[in-house]
């Protein structure tokens, strides 16, 4: 059954908004048929076509998702048919989806629930790159074109469209399984699926290039798969971890800039402004997290505690800045990196002050892995500053604005070395 026959520009734009939300079950249902992402996802857009050319004709199905999950699943049994032995894909694929058509929508809901985690786990294999992985995971789970990721990170259009197609090459000529893996293998493949999420929220809270110093679109992908994976994972505390820290950081997105888009500093931040929705629902990720959680916490809860210690305080002033310190002194035992000393800097020159914070900054300034990392001369530019040498700061400020390819953050840093000459 279907609704009332829409105009075609009405159910072109159904089609496009349900295709969005639904292709990422789409192609993980199919991929569970051909065992390929690359040819699931032209068998999804099949599916789309089609919805295209029926839609504006007959009408928007009643279960829309269900349709093209229908469409392109029957395509895809077509597909096994035409090139596969017919006999021996019999057992592979099970003889309901040869023998009959796929249903209208799956018997089982949790059915594709697991493909979708499989999904998951395929696009954020190690076996590709990072890049190959945030892009992948982009285009087949976020439901972006490659003109938008391009968009997004401000590369060529050309360089993600290749990117894609390698990443697709790769898995299926290294024959990579569609699957969750279990056992040491599943800890570690989590642990790029929570990376590349986080990666692709974070180049969208703090732009690494161009003139945008927000991409709220990344920040908003990144959590919907992040609550996606939450719902998928419910057992797993460091996937609520990282929802709670994603959930945490998007509160503050409206106060993060200023009338004309210009950075506004954590310290300077209306917290009014503060989405209390967003505050809330990491507060409950966290709780999740802790109570799923078994021996230490691991490296999102810690940082999803430190977020949290943000949230609960009504001013700068006010924030448990001891509490925070010791937050990254457990962080930087359980992955040690060198950002995460520089950010233990700065909460140990707010619970110590600025002297304490400049020696752990210092120690810092031969870890080639921050050589070109803008924020070692910012921070250490703004403790000089605290401590009075400002001819020093200003030095360190125009530094690290050399060295930021994002214009809003560099406008920042060159007016806190105006500020230092005055």
């Amino acid at each position: 059954m279907t609704t009332s026959q829409p105009s075609r520009t009405d159910a072109r734009s159904s089609v496009e908004t349900v295709f969005r939300m639904e292709s990422p079950r789409i192609i993980a249902g199919v991929t569970r048929v051909v065992r390929d992402v690359g040819i699931a996802e032209e068998l999804a857009q099949d599916a789309l076509v089609a919805a295209l050319e029926q839609w504006p004709r007959d009408g928007v199905p009643d279960n829309p998702g269900a349709w093209l999950m229908a469409i392109a699943r029957r395509k895809a049994v077509d597909l096994v048919r035409r090139r596969e032995n017919y006999a021996r894909k019999l057992a592979e694929i099970g003889r309901d989806l040869s023998e009959t058509a796929p249903p209208e929508e799956p018997s089982d809901p949790e059915d594709i629930d697991d493909d979708l985690l499989r999904l998951v786990f395929t696009t954020c294999h190690p076996v590709l790159s990072a890049q190959a992985r945030t892009a992948l995971t982009l285009r087949l789970l976020g439901g972006l074109s490659t003109p938008e990721i391009a968009r997004a990170f401000l590369v060529p259009e050309a360089t993600v469209a290749q990117r894609i197609v390698r990443a697709k090459r790769t898995l299926a000529t290294r024959n990579i399984a569609f699957e969750v893996p279990y056992g040491p293998d599943r800890e570690a493949r989590l642990g790029s699926v929570l990376d590349v999420i986080y990666l692709i929220f974070n180049e969208g809270y703090a732009a690494t290039a161009g003139d945008d110093w927000l991409r709220p679109s990344l920040c908003e992908d990144a959590l919907r798969l992040a609550r996606v994976l939450s719902a998928l994972m419910p057992k797993e505390p460091e996937v609520h971890g990282l929802t709670s820290l994603l959930e945490f950081q998007a509160s503050r997105t409206a106060a993060r800039t200023g009338p004309r888009g210009e950075p506004v500093l954590l310290k300077d931040q209306n917290r009014s402004r503060w989405n209390r929705m967003l505050i809330a629902r990491g507060i409950k990720a966290l709780a999740r997290a802790e109570t799923t959680a078994v021996g230490a916490p691991g490296p999102y809860v810690l940082q999803a505690g430190i977020a949290a210690c943000h949230a609960h305080a009504y001013s700068y002033e006010e924030t448990d800045w001891q509490a925070i310190a010791t937050l990254y002194a457990l962080l930087a035992a359980r992955t040690p990196s060198p950002v995460v000393e520089l950010n233990r800097a700065v909460a140990v020159s707010m619970a110590e002050g600025p002297g304490p914070a400049l020696e752990i900054v210092d120690a810092l300034t031969g870890e080639p892995a921050l050589l070109d990392y803008h924020l070692l001369p910012s921070v250490r530019g703004d403790l000089l500053a605290r401590l009075g040498r400002t001819a020093e700061a200003r030095t360190e400020f125009e530094r690290a604005a050399a060295l930021t390819r994002n214009e809003r953050e560099r406008e920042l840093l060159l007016a806190r070395a105006r500020e230092c000459g005055q």
